[in-house]
This record gives structure tokens, C-alpha cells and sequence, in this order.
């Protein structure tokens, strides 16, 4: 007997991340019965492949989603917040991959790997969380198994594909600019980024912190519920093409040997240890990009606090951080 098929748009297809999910549709055998590629009116007309065909980008309005059965986000905050309406009287679920919705309280915000259950909670819209929040949850989720987390202190380490396709064109550009003995031309980042860190992602928002660096702690409370859990944030972008990298410090209700800390996280759903420093095994961005899977290492006790743990995970943003994840809560929405 056939499988079901369901129509799907993409809002926002002809950005990075809507490519990658394109990509990741395919390569995940998604069931679909139609592919509605949607993006803004000067992008509308373009041709994109997908599973040997090539589709034409429509303009996403108001009148663009009838007969989708899902729609996944990969658009601004505005564009989310405008057609979400129109998305949802098409009778369609929206899984969207901006921040518009994750701390409204009637939206799921959802890490298939560790609050599936949530999926079953939407009333037509589903959060996809921050990048870096999906990476070190996955990270360090399992260790609420063994006691509850009840503080984190992190640090991100971003690459430039997190601000979008421009990112790495710039870093490439930037070294090229360098090692011919041009000016350096900064666009999308505020500093040169070759070479160079730029510890501010988000603007300012609370106490010195940025909007990027209050994510961990708001969207890990709700995804983890972990309501109490306190996070002290700091995000810095680094001249890596892809592939995000946390260094987290990860503090618990009772202790936790670093023996049993590597068993739960190896078993863990979505994650990969990789944790021998002897062998200098540990992740690293070439080796977490383009593929789905979060790697972890670097695990070791806290010598300030005896229910501290520290951990260094990598993930690919692109993929796991932001398409991957969206479709996986796609594929929830089809088992329920």
C-alpha cells in the first residue's frame, strides 16, 4: 500500500537555510506530495532543483499556502509574524525556524531528541529553537537523567554561516582581501572577521547581555522545563565557515561522575562522543559539518564546584541547528 503523501512549502526557500532544507527533505525521504517553494517577490521566477526536478519559486503572500499541509519557516521575524495568519487558515501547520514565536506560551518550542511529547501541544504553530540552544541541549540534555540540571555557564562559539549565506562570503573575501594587500571590507559583520573574534551576536537586551546570549537560558527552560534553570551566556562569533561550538559548564541538583556522564551522553539520541584527549579525539566544526549529528567530548569535572560538569560539543547550525531540526518535528507531526 502507498505511503501518504503531504504538500509542503518552504517560506523562505531561497535563503540558506531553506536550501539546506530542501536538502534535507530529499535526503530524508520525506513524504511529499507537492513542494511549494515560497520566497519574496524579487526571488519569485527562480529555479531551484529538488529530487531531479526543477521548481519554480512562487511569491509567499497570503494567498500562497492553500492545500500545504505543513509549512516550514525559514524567513525573518516579520515575515513569520505577517503570514502566519494566512498559514494557519490554510489549515496548515507552520514550523517555523525564526525566533517570532518561542516564548509565546501557547507555541511549542521543540527538540525532537528531547521534548517530542510537545509536538502533540500545537495549535497550528511549532517553534524551531536558537542554533546554538538545539546543539547544547542535545549536548547535555541526557544528563538530566542522572540529576537535574539547574544552572549552565556557556560559551558559543559561532561560525559565520550562522548569519547567513553572506557570512562566509565575507570571511572568504576578507582573507583573499588580506593576502593580497587590499583593504579589508566589512559588510555583513560590524569588524573584520578574518582572523579576528567578534564577541557580540544579537543586539544589547539585558544586564550587558546580548538578545542571542538570553536565548540559552530562556528557550532551555522551556524546552528542557526546566523553569528554575539559570544560564550565564557569552556568544562569540569566530572565523569558522561552519558548524557551531559550545563550551558549557554544566552544573547539577547532586553530583555526577564524569564515568556516568559519558555513558548517558553516549547513548544519548543525537549525540556522538568523541572524548579521548590521549588520542586527541575531541569535536571539532570540520568534522560536525553537514551532517545532523552532535558531537561531544571534553568531559570533565568542575574543579570549583563538585556538581560541575564541563563539556565542549559541536553541531552543524545549518543542518542540526535550524533545517534538520524543523523537519525533524515535521516527521512528529506526521507519527501524531
Amino acid at each position: 500500500m502507498s505511503k501518504k503523501l503531504y504538500n509542503v512549502g518552504i517560506l523562505g526557500a531561497t535563503g540558506a537555510v531553506g536550501r539546506e532544507m530542501m536538502k534535507v527533505l530529499e535526503e530524508r525521504n520525506f513524504p511529499i506530495g507537492e513542494l511549494r517553494l515560497l520566497a519574496s517577490a524579487r526571488s519569485a521566477g527562480l529555479q531551484l532543483p529538488f529530487a531531479g526536478k526543477m521548481l519554480t519559486v512562487q511569491e509567499a503572500c497570503e494567498t500562497a499556502f492553500a492545500g500545504l499541509d505543513i509549512v516550514l519557516g525559514a524567513a525573518s521575524n516579520a515575515v513569520a509574524k505577517q503570514l502566519a495568519p494566512a498559514i494557519k487558515s490554510a489549515g496548515a501547520v507552520f514550523v517555523d525556524n525564526s525566533s517570532a514565536f518561542r516564548m509565546d506560551d501557547s507555541v511549542p518550542l521543540v527538540v525532537p531528541e528531547i521534548n517530542p511529547e510537545d509536538v502533540k501541544k500545537h495549535n497550528g504553530i511549532i517553534a524551531n529553537p536558537n542554533c546554538s540552544t538545539i546543539i547544547t541541549l542535545t549536548a547535555v540534555n541526557a544528563l538530566n537523567t542522572l540529576s537535574p540540571i539547574r544552572s549552565m555557564i556557556a560559551s558559543t562559539y559561532q561560525a559565520v554561516s550562522g548569519a547567513g549565506a553572506g557570512g562566509p562570503v565575507e570571511l572568504a573575501r576578507q582573507v583573499d582581501e588580506l593576502r593580497d594587500g587590499k583593504a579589508v571590507t566589512a559588510e555583513v559583520f560590524p569588524y573584520q572577521i578574518a582572523y579576528n573574534l567578534i564577541p557580540q551576536i544579537g543586539g544589547e537586551s539585558t544586564d550587558g547581555y546580548t538578545s542571542e546570549e538570553m536565548k540559552m537560558q530562556n528557550e532551555g527552560r522551556k524546552i528542557m522545563h526546566l523553569p528554575e534553570l539559570t544560564v550565564s551566556c557569552t556568544c562569540i562569533r569566530v572565523p569558522v565557515f561552519r558548524s557551531h561550538s559550545i563550551s558549557v559548564l554544566v552544573r547539577t541538583e547532586k553530583p555526577i561522575t564524569v564515568n556516568d556522564a559519558r555513558a548517558v551522553i553516549a547513548s544519548a539520541p543525537g549525540c556522538r562522543l568523541v572524548d579521548d584527549l590521549s588520542a586527541k579525539q575531541y569535536p571539532m566544526p570540520l568534522d560536525t559539518s553537514d551532517q545532523d549529528t552532535v558531537f561531544v567530548g571534553r568531559i570533565r569535572p568542575d574543579l570549583t564546584d563538585p556538581c560541575g560538569i564541563n563539556i565542549w560539543c559541536c553541531g552543524d547550525q545549518v543542518r542540526k541547528g535550524a533545517a534538520t531540526n524543523a523537519i525533524q518535528i515535521a516527521e512528529l507531526l506526521l507519527e501524531n
